[in-house]
């Protein structure tokens, strides 16, 4: 079995985010860490590497220090990891990453593959389900169990408060959410096989039958209209009155504002 997850580089929100001029993220200057979705992902590989011996590939598109996220997850358990970095790549949004990495995996051997329910710096849910009707195989989306039942894989998908029970014979994509596992941490011995690993690095050229008018900030339908760090907040009201006209005066403005 040949498992393929795709796994993203995002900002460590907790060190503040930073802006181009042009509204996208300057990930160049911030801090980064695994998409947490993508690591429960990676997870759920490595647990079918564990079961039946499958071969996991970690696939991702960034700037070349994306290649740190790669090999993090080597170091979890990992075998390979392919870095795809183009300037014409970068700005993407949901529509020319898909077709970026669909465009990737068609160079690759599959029978499943796995990505993040969704990115913490974008929230979408798109990519994943965009990568499958690209390659035109199954999705099954919002995962929190899966195992495999011969050719087949079986999950439970999160609906509500419920959940459905699905079967897709492979190959197929499934997207998995952060409760799907608790993932592993590296181990020493996987550090040192990480930091010896060999990665894979593809540039636009290598991308398999993709149109440029697909790909990067000039591909991308969506644009970003204004985007900001912090949501400025106004000076406010001040008033001095004693306790007794200070309860009317909330009284009052909560009844203004229809909270009571």
């Amino acid at each position: 079995m040949k498992v393929v997850v795709c796994i993203k580089q995002v900002p460590d929100t907790k060190g503040g985010v930073k802006f181009n001029p042009d509204g996208t993220l300057d990930r160049a200057a911030m801090m980064t860490i695994m998409n947490p979705d993508d690591k429960a992902g990676l997870e759920a590989a490595l647990r079918l590497k564990d079961q039946y011996g499958a071969e996991v590939t970690v696939l991702t598109m960034g700037l070349p220090k994306a290649e740190d996220v790669l090999r993090e997850a080597i170091a979890m358990g990992a075998d390979k990891g392919v870095l795809v970095t183009d300037r014409v790549l970068g700005g993407a949004d949901t529509w020319a990453t898909s077709q970026t990495l669909a465009g990737a995996l068609r160079n690759m051997e599959y029978d499943l593959i796995i990505t993040g329910r969704q990115a913490i710096d974008g929230d979408t849910a798109q990519v994943g389900p965009q990568i499958s009707e690209h390659l035109n195989i199954p999705v099954i989306s919002y995962a929190q169990k899966l195992k495999i039942d011969g050719d087949y894989v079986i999950v439970e998908r999160q609906y509500d408060d419920r959940y459905h029970v699905l079967k897709a014979k492979m190959p197929c994509l499934i997207t998995a959410l952060a409760e799907l596992n608790e993932p592993r941490y590296m181990t020493p011995g996987g550090i040192f096989d990480a930091c010896k690993a060999e990665i894979t690095v593809w540039g636009r050229a290598d991308l398999k039958d993709v149109e440029d008018s697909n790909l990067g900030l000039k591909g991308s339908p969506t644009q970003i209209a204004k985007a900001s760090d912090k949501v400025r907040k106004g000076a406010g009201e001040k008033v001095n009155l004693d306790p007794a006209e200070s309860v009317d005066y909330i009284v009052n403005k909560l009844k203004e504002k229809h909270v009571i």
